[in-house]
């Protein structure tokens, strides 16, 4: 490393998360795109655990509960749930006090019917202004889940007093004229008029996004209906929700994030090493430490979420003998694909989520298959394990059509073609993560797109950025002007752009008007500004 990188104090794994337009690629080495585009995503700085930490495969998998509606009329159903701050078992025999939805982490998963609408009440008991996303869902914009449109705890200070739609909003100090802001309680109505698939609801505080996540505020949404039922696909115990996510510990059992303000209160932002992205040693699977589970010797369903702020994964299933199982991916961020895609290597960014049949019938009983990232190192390697337990029936089966439905834009179709950069710069005098050359303000309007059109956006990257857009799915037309990857199939809400690379992708806004947004969904990055609003008129 330079001098100059050491009187910074910047690391290879740190240059490398913050990228050229901070003008570190000096301090790397690498100046060209194609030099970045052949590392690993790194995307950021990793925590260590300061409390000892269990062997791997020894947690058994939790299953998170469905969650019972409150109510059942009209054609709709009613939920309530109570954001409080709970002590959760993650490591064993350790109580670590969390943020929660309903005292449990993850919070309890939602099972809804495609069509069916569905209000949920938030009540917030925590210390301070939360913001309930519902990623993934065709929402009206008044429950998209808007960085500042906050539920307030009882004694924070109303909007009107602090003028930055109820919080200080940190570094940002941006007053927002059109937040909506309750206090205690707000009812989230979602249609759930879109297509059967995986969803998962988190905090969207602006700000301090990150650290809420990071805290627990996290939760799955499923979503079904009567012709994905009738495929054939495994189901009941044999489908299996996967969120996973890494965390660190200290030496209390407590989560450790480098906050500079661990109250969360005023000052956003992480200490200068984790501006890339915050990165655990601990990977949990649905809150456990490198889960194991029971299975049959047949096929499973994996319903699987990235739900870490900053980790990347490349995930493979490997027997004991050495032998990797396909993946076969049935689904993807919208719902279904068209046909199978099978994969043995399946990459993750932040907020992706992918359906994957994995068949442990030639397995042998008592054999049992790692699910590894080849992406990590020592401890992050391990993700969780199967055990297979016994012989039994399997009348489940993938159809070599799944879906008729996926949309069929063409590029003939777009109304126009945007380009949009997400790089690294200054902000406020500091470290920023910028599109188009901008930090997030609330009260600017970004992009402003008709109601019905098709647009193809060309998204270009400095380094790692999954980029999430709010409302609606997109297709991926081309990655470097070349084909996308088989990955990249289906209808996607979140797309992992790698160093240097551009992305197109093509989508009709349709829906509802009103503001949304559009931004990366590296917790970090979008706390520190990489975030833009989209208005459909």
């Amino acid at each position: 490393m330079s001098e100059q990188g050491r009187a910074r104090g910047v690391t290879r794994r740190q240059a490398l998360g913050i990228g050229g337009a901070l003008g570190l690629t000096a301090v790397t080495g690498l100046s060209t795109a194609a030099g970045l585009a052949r590392r690993p995503p790194v995307t950021g700085d990793e925590l260590r655990s300061a409390v000892p930490l269990p062997p791997a495969f020894q947690v058994p998998l939790p299953i998170p509960a469905v969650l019972a509606p409150v109510g059942t009329s009209g054609g709709a159903d009613r939920y309530e749930i109570t954001q409080r701050e709970a002590a959760v078992e993650i490591l064993p025999g350790i109580r670590t006090p969390m943020w929660t939805y309903g005292g449990t982490f993850p919070g309890p998963t939602i099972e809804s019917r495609r069509g069916r609408p569905i209000t949920v009440r938030h009540r917030n008991e925590l210390p301070v202004p939360t913001v309930v996303h519902l990623h993934g869902g065709r929402t009206p914009a008044s429950a998209d889940g808007y960085p500042t449109d906050l539920v307030l705890p009882e004694g924070w200070p109303d909007a009107a007093r602090t003028g930055h739609g109820g919080h200080g909003m940190g570094g940002h100090g941006m007053h927002d004229p059109r937040a909506a802001v309750t206090r205690l309680t707000r009812d989230y109505a979602f249609p759930l008029d879109q297509r059967p698939t995986l969803l998962w609801y988190h905090d969207h505080r602006m700000d301090f996004t990150g650290p809420a996540i990071w805290r627990g505020l996290a939760g799955l949404h499923i979503v079904r209906d009567d012709a994905e039922d009738a495929l054939g696909l495994p189901a009941g115990r044999r489908e299996l929700p996967l969120m996973i996510a890494d965390r660190v510990f200290a030496a209390d059992g407590r989560l450790d994030y480098p906050a500079l303000d661990p109250s969360l209160r005023e000052r956003p932002g992480v200490r200068g090493a984790f501006l890339a992205g915050v990165l655990g040693d601990v990977i949990l699977v649905n809150g456990a430490p490198w889960p194991v589970h029971e299975v049959d010797a047949a096929r499973y369903r994996l319903r699987i979420l990235n739900a870490s702020n900053a980790r990347h994964y490349e995930l493979e299933a490997v027997t004991g003998d050495g032998r990797r199982l396909d993946l076969v991916q049935v689904g993807a961020d919208q719902g279904l694909l068209a046909a199978p895609v099978t994969h043995r290597l399946l990459p993750m960014a932040p907020a992706e989520r992918y359906d994957v049949i994995v068949d442990f019938a030639g397995v042998p009983v008592g054999g049992r298959v790692r699910v590894v990232n080849r992406l990590g190192s020592g401890r992050t390697r391990d993700v969780m394990a199967f055990r297979v337990a016994r012989k039994d029936t399997d009348k489940s089966r993938i159809p070599r059509v799944l879906s008729r439905d996926l949309p069929a834009w063409r590029r003939s179709d777009a109304a126009r073609v945007r380009e949009i950069s997400f790089r690294a710069g200054r902000m406020h005098g500091g470290h920023g993560w910028l599109i188009d050359g901008k930090p997030f303000d609330p009260a600017r309007t970004d992009v402003t797109v008709r109601l019905g059109e098709v647009e193809v956006w060309r998204l270009v990257a400095d380094v790692h950025h999954p980029v999430h857009l709010h409302l609606v799915g997109f297709r991926v037309l081309a990655r470097g002007g070349g084909r996308p990857l088989p990955h990249d199939a289906g209808l996607k809400d979140t797309v992992s752009l790698r160093p240097g690379e551009s992305v197109e992708i093509i989508t009709r806004f349709d829906g509802y008007r009103g503001r949304f947004l559009f931004h990366c969904h590296n917790a970090e990055h979008e706390d520190m500004g990489m975030m833009a609003n989209l208005e459909i008129v």
